[in-house]
This record gives structure tokens, C-alpha cells and sequence, in this order.
């Protein structure tokens, strides 16, 4: 699909209404074009569970999981992302999330009986970014298979982690997701204040979701957690033995931002997977937001290996509530692709090496106050 030149538009409203109480990122719908495909990918590969699968869609979850589901892999005729789906505290909670976004003027839907299968009373709205949010409290639960060591595999993948999302205005997203109770634990800027991600947390983690930088709305990717770091290298080796490793697009490395261990796949319809480990806690009310030089190499990986020009450019369509993918608007900021896909591998990071820079160019990166 191509991307309409549109300027960026002007902040989102702060609703008078109370935002909903999200507690975490809970599950994420992609519409997939070969189901047989993606269960091979999802359930053979990296090992999630099915908790209940019928020829259209297949639920899945990691292996710490009681709620029915973290993914649901739907039949359909365009790889693309149909909801990114929260749990919120309580049942009255959906009230407010009806009140909250339709007081911005958004589409809401909501369904007593659930979207998906072992989910109750939902929400789905499409926010003011153009994406498809789900809210719901009530859910069915389901054996948590912590403690069935029986069924661990050497890359076992145990809890979703985050979603990162696409779009063309970053301080706009930023500003939104906070309005809705989201907290800003790092962020990427230049010299100019120009913010090109920023990543926000519910859970205290480093984050439910991110907002980088790109033409948008559109997911780009998805992440499950791990134990360790040698679960990690333990998918790459079965993606070797499997001749599957052209399914490895990044990685595997350290992030510096978030500090994480990852690594990045792509599944048969091209959605990107992160496998994710080893970020820190953030849940002190005076945690500190840490802010990188966009020219920081060590930003996205910490070794300073480059990053591949497809993680910035590559990217799901999302759907509108009517299943529709929506256009995708071009960001007209700079972005971080055309900024550092040139000097990624290249950029500062000692200070001998940086004659004549000060010490924002040089790589460095700083603590800022909560946002």
C-alpha cells in the first residue's frame, strides 16, 4: 500500500473523561493468509500453545499464561494486525473506555459476548492514531503451564512481552497514550528536541508498547519473553537445524534502550516477532525516563552492529473495525531511517574517536525526569 503524503496533524484532545485502568498488554489478533503456515511458524517453531483452534482461527499462548490466550492467528485474505488487545482492572472500566474515545470522536464498538473466543464483555476502538485497540476485563482462564517442565523446550517462550507500533507522529502518539494512563520510560531525540520512538509502559516493565517513528498506522512487531538469554540463541539454533533461518532479520543482540536481549523474526506473512529478554523494572513512581541520541549506534544494539534497513522500513498493515486495512499516511519529520541507516555502525561512541563534538553527538545518552 502507498503512502499518502499528509503533514503530520495536531495533538489529540484530552478527554475529561477518566481513561480506562489498563493493566497490561494481553494479546494481539493478526490476520494471517496460510494458517497451516503461521501454526507450523508459531506452534512447531517457537513452541506456543493452543488452547483451542478451528479451521478459521488458532489461539495461542506462552507457557506462563492462565488467560485463554496472548495471540490469535485469524484467517484472512491480508496479512495485517486486527487488534491490539489490553486487559483493564475492572468491568467498569470498559465503561470508561466507551466514554473516553467517544468523547474523541472515535468509533467504538463493544460486544457483551466478546470479539474473539475466551473473551467477555469487549471494547474496540479506532484511536485517534488509526489503530485498533481492544479492551476487556472478563476472560476465560486456562491451565498456567509454569510448573509443566515437561513441555518447556530449550526456546520457550513464557509471557508477551510488548507490541510496537508505526506512525508518522510520534509527540502526538506520545501525549495520547499517556492521556490514557501509559508512562514514558525512554525515548530517542536529536540535538533539535525532534523525538523519533518513545517507549511506554503500563505493567512495570520497560514497556506495553512503543511509538516509533515511520509511515503509519502499522505494527511492527510483536514480542514474547524468554527466561534467559540462551533461550534466545537456542531458537537461532533450531531455526539453523530446521533450515529456517532466513526467518532471523535481526539479531541476535543487546538492545540499549530497554538494555533487553532480543532478537528478530519474521513469520510467513512477514510479521515481525521479537524474542525478548532481561529488561529492568520500572514501576517506581520517580523512575527515571532515559533519552539517546538518535546518532547513538549503541541505541538499538549495544555492540554498535548495524541495524538492516528492513526494521526501519518494513511493517504490518493495521484493520479498521470493519476488517479493512487503513491507509497508511508518510511521515514528513525526519525519521530515524533517514537519519542513522548511513551511520548506523558508524556513529561515536568513544570520545577520542570524536574530535570537535560535543557530547550529545558523540553517542552519549542521558536521564531525564518522567515525562
Amino acid at each position: 500500500m502507498t503512502a499518502d503524503r499528509t503533514p503530520t496533524s495536531s495533538p489529540v484532545p484530552t478527554p475529561s473523561s477518566p481513561a480506562p485502568d489498563i493493566v497490561r498488554c494481553a494479546s494481539m489478533e493478526l490476520v494471517v493468509t496460510d494458517l497451516a503456515a503461521s501454526r507450523e511458524f508459531y506452534v512447531d517453531v517457537l513452541g506456543l500453545t493452543v488452547t483451542e483452534e478451528d479451521e478459521e482461527a488458532i489461539y495461542l499462548r506462552t507457557l506462563e499464561e492462565f488467560i485463554h490466550h496472548n495471540l490469535v492467528l485469524r484467517q484472512g485474505p491480508v496479512a495485517a494486525v486486527a487488534a491490539f488487545s489490553y486487559r483493564v482492572r475492572t468491568p467498569e472500566d470498559l465503561d470508561k473506555a466507551v466514554a473516553f474515545y467517544s468523547e474523541l470522536g472515535c468509533r467504538v464498538e463493544r460486544r457483551e459476548d466478546g470479539f474473539v473466543k475466551g473473551i467477555g464483555d469487549s471494547v474496540r476502538v479506532q484511536d485517534p492514531l488509526g489503530f485498533p485497540y481492544e479492551f476487556f476485563h472478563a476472560v476465560e482462564h486456562v491451565e498456567r503451564l509454569a510448573w509443566r517442565y515437561d513441555l518447556y523446550t530449550p526456546g520457550a517462550l513464557v509471557r508477551l512481552d510488548h507490541f510496537n507500533q508505526v506512525t508518522p507522529d510520534v509527540p502526538k502518539a506520545v501525549r495520547h497514550y499517556q492521556d490514557l494512563g501509559f508512562r514514558v520510560t525512554e525515548d530517542i531525540q536529536d540535538s533539535d528536541g525532534v523525538v523519533y520512538a518513545a517507549w511506554m509502559r503500563r505493567k512495570p516493565t520497560v514497556h506495553d508498547t512503543a511509538a516509533t517513528g515511520g509511515d503509519g498506522p502499522r505494527m511492527h512487531h510483536v514480542a514474547f519473553a524468554t527466561h534467559e538469554k540462551h533461550n534466545i540463541l537456542a531458537v537461532c539454533d533450531k531455526l539453523g537445524a530446521l533450515r529456517r533461518s532466513d526467518a532471523i532479520e535481526r539479531g541476535p543482540g543487546r538492545h540499549g534502550v530497554s538494555n533487553a536481549f532480543y532478537l528478530y523474526l519474521r513469520d510467513p506473512d512477514g510479521h515481525r516477532v521479537e524474542i525478548y529478554t532481561q529488561d529492568y523494572y520500572t514501576g517506581d513512581p520517580d523512575n527515571p525516563v532515559v533519552t539517546w541520541d538518535v546518532h547513538d549506534n549503541q541505541r538499538r544494539d549495544w555492540w554498535g552492529n548495524p541495524v538492516v534497513p528492513s526494521w526501519y522500513t518494513d511493517a504490518s498493515l493495521v484493520l479498521d473495525l470493519d476488517g479493512e486495512p487503513r491507509p497508511v499516511v508518510a511521515r514528513t519529520d525526519a525519521s530515524e531511517m533517514a537519519v542513522t541507516i548511513g551511520a548506523d555502525g558508524f556513529s561515536y561512541t568513544r570520545k577520542d574517536d570524536a574530535e570537535g563534538t560535543s557530547d550529545h553527538e558523540q553517542g552519549e545518552y542521558k536521564l531525564g525526569n518522567q515525562l
